[in-house]
């Protein structure tokens, strides 16, 4: 970038990142003159754990059928340019909820089920926002944001957990505390245990084994699921997990059932707050398990693709998806929903248990052709499907505009009229026209967030910054796209980011930099 371009391009970043000037400009946004924005539409998002680039039919899939999925993108705008925060799952799903890069604290990386909640309860959400704005809101599923505050072990299981969702702007919640693969394994309504017996009081730890309670490194007989690493703490429904937990046993979750159970909680949310009969709108964040490990689909959905229970649980997200709209459209709420659908990172096929998901692939491609995977900084670590449908408000087709979840918060600010305080998701912009598929203008640049770096995309470049992390993941063989030499790619020509190009092209190399180093500098 010359001289020049980076001094408007950091004219520009400036403006962005000042929270109160940015916010008092998003509050006043019309939105693109393609039709006006009805008053207060319904508001769904979709959000997959896990599900990579290739692993849906409308990104190319051919291996598993995802006709529920497909049929979104059929109806709305598919976008090919869009990124997650983060190539995990607790920051990606911070800066969705708040409008601030997770990068900008120390403490927003992968949660254990015990953290305390990451998301401050003095901070204003996207949540928040729409509970202002009169919505009732609710979110269902997967959390993975900490519980309570203080110290690490500081809630009370076995009363109300506080603070939780309500904190935050969720009128409504029905939630894993983290995810399927560690304790505590019980759903949360409300921020208390569901079917919690109080003579059987749950108990947690990530650092003292129970005395007494089996482990699925000293009992692997009562497995049904093994651990390939990792893994092999508490044992809850025959599959050992991260952390140890003891008592609440009429509570513990069964594997199989953890799609229908948080579907059906969603439904039933739709439902009851119907605008036909309550007057008020509805905001519902959807977070499913699928396809994040453990991976044990329930068994209707048993063989559905021939690619073992990774693939399965593909089919049976999408039976999820498919469940959403069906209510939507039975309640007639189709018109007015507004549904977004994506996924909180990229693809990981073996991420600690042996379910044959790497002998099973075939040709099957999760990352979609695209370099790396969950936890890297490649580009399969934080691009992502992103999928937007919105009946006559939407221009169908595909987008190659460069769009970020980031901007969830500032967009339905725009989307719903409201002005939020200052200082609010410092980081989030308005994209209602570019979601929307108004216009073809996308964001100037994207910074994404690795286990061991940033990355900076703008101008069809990508820079990764240099990191002393290890380059490969054995585990789950992965490359993680760290290495103490600066990284520049040209995504145009080469998406797979096969050529680093930071030594042939020093002043894009240099102007990448420094881009990175002025917009991580603004807080």
């Amino acid at each position: 970038m010359e001289k020049k371009g980076f001094k408007a391009h950091r004219k520009e970043m400036n403006r962005l990142f000042l929270g109160t000037a940015f916010l008092a400009a998003t509050a006043s946004c019309a939105p693109d003159k393609a039709g006006e924005v009805p008053d207060k539409p319904n508001v769904v998002i979709i959000y997959a754990d896990d599900i990579g680039y290739g692993d849906l039919g409308c990104y190319g899939a051919k291996a598993v059928k995802t006709p529920n999925t497909d049929r979104l993108a059929h109806e709305g705008v598919r976008f090919t340019n869009a990124y997650a925060c983060a190539a995990t799952s607790t920051p990606s799903r911070y800066g969705l909820l708040t409008g601030q890069y997770p990068w900008r604290r120390n403490d927003t990386g992968i949660a254990r089920g015990d953290a305390p909640m990451i998301i401050r309860k003095e901070q204003y959400t996207a949540a928040s926002l729409m509970r202002d704005a009169g919505y009732h809101t609710a979110v269902v599923g997967k959390w993975h944001l900490g519980l309570g505050e203080g110290e690490f072990n500081s809630q009370e299981w076995n009363g109300l957990i506080t603070p939780g969702p309500a904190d935050i702007g969720f009128t409504y919640s029905y939630i894993m505390a983290a995810t399927g693969d560690r304790t505590p394994c019980v759903f949360i309504e409300n921020q208390r245990v569901v079917n919690l017996d109080p003579s059987d009081p749950l108990e947690v730890s990530y650092t003292t084994p129970f005395e007494g309670e089996p482990l699925g490194s000293t009992h692997p007989h009562l497995l049904k699921v093994h651990p390939s690493h990792g893994h092999d703490q508490a044992i809850v429904n025959g599959i050992s997990r991260i952390g140890y937990m003891r008592g609440g046993n009429s509570a513990r979750w069964i594997d199989e059932n953890i799609a229908d159970s948080i579907t059906q909680k969603a439904v039933n949310f739709i439902r009851t707050n119907n605008p036909a009969t309550t007057g008020k709108p509805f905001f519902l964040y959807f977070g499913t398990q699928d396809i994040h490990v453990p991976r044990v689909p329930h068994p209707r959905f048993a063989g559905a693709t021939g690619m073992g229970p990774r693939g399965d649980a593909i089919a049976e997200f999408d039976w999820s998806v498919g469940r959403i709209l069906a209510t939507l459209d039975s309640l007639g709420l189709t018109e007015n929903t507004l549904v977004i659908l994506s996924s909180d990172n990229g693809p990981v096929v073996d991420d600690g248990y042996l379910d044959q998901a790497v002998e099973l692939l075939g040709d099957h491609n999760p990352s979609g052709g695209l370099r790396g995977g969950k936890y890297s900084a490649f580009e399969a670590g934080t691009r992502i499907p992103f999928v937007v449908r919105w009946p006559g408000k939407v221009k169908q087709g595909v987008s190659d505009a460069l769009v970020s979840q980031i901007d969830l918060f500032a967009t339905l600010a725009t989307l719903t009229g409201q002005q939020a305080p200052a200082g609010a998701a410092p980081d989030s912009r308005d994209a209602l026209g570019t979601w929307l598929g108004t216009t073809s203008q996308g964001r100037s640049f994207v910074i994404g967030q690795s286990t061991g770096t940033l990355t900076l995309i703008a101008d069809g470049f990508k820079f990764i910054a240099p990191s002393k992390g290890a380059k490969y993941n054995r585990n789950t063989c992965i490359e993680l796209g760290h290495d103490t030499l600066m990284q520049l790619y040209n995504l145009r020509e080469d998406s797979s980011e096969h050529f680093n190009i930071a030594d042939i092209a020093p002043d894009k190399r240099t102007s990448m930099k420094r881009m990175l180093d002025s917009l991580t500098a603004i807080q």
